[in-house]
């Protein structure tokens, strides 16, 4: 059950981070934009949720210590790849002032991938 709150929870965090960016940086965040993002609400909050409790079934033979590791590493995989697909739209025209081309926002670390 707690599995698959926090997949719940990372997949509404992935829509609201990707969201974050695209409102930053003035990329695809006219109506449209907006309605995207919240239909993609509907696959993204199961599917990780999904995706959490198979990976905590499959990691439950690892000692107790280990457990969360491939469980937290799945979800905070699925959230970057979100957030380097959807939130950062690469060659859309956004506002240059506060983005690069790239749309990637001043806030988001650089040694993350994006």
């Amino acid at each position: 059950m707690t599995a698959a709150l926090v997949g719940a929870a990372a997949g509404c965090s992935a829509i609201a981070l990707a969201s974050r960016a695209r409102a930053y940086c003035d990329a695809a965040w006219e109506p449209a934009g907006r309605f995207e993002m919240a239909f993609l609400l509907m696959p993204m909050v199961p599917g990780c949720a999904f995706l959490a409790v198979v990976t905590a079934s499959l990691s439950r033979e690892l000692p107790m210590l280990l457990r969360p590791v491939p469980f937290l590493l799945v979800l905070a995989l699925v959230v970057l790849v979100s957030f380097a697909t959807m939130g950062t739209l690469d060659g859309y025209p956004g506002n240059l002032e506060r983005c690069g081309p790239d749309n990637v926002p001043p806030w988001w670390p650089r040694w993350l991938p994006t």
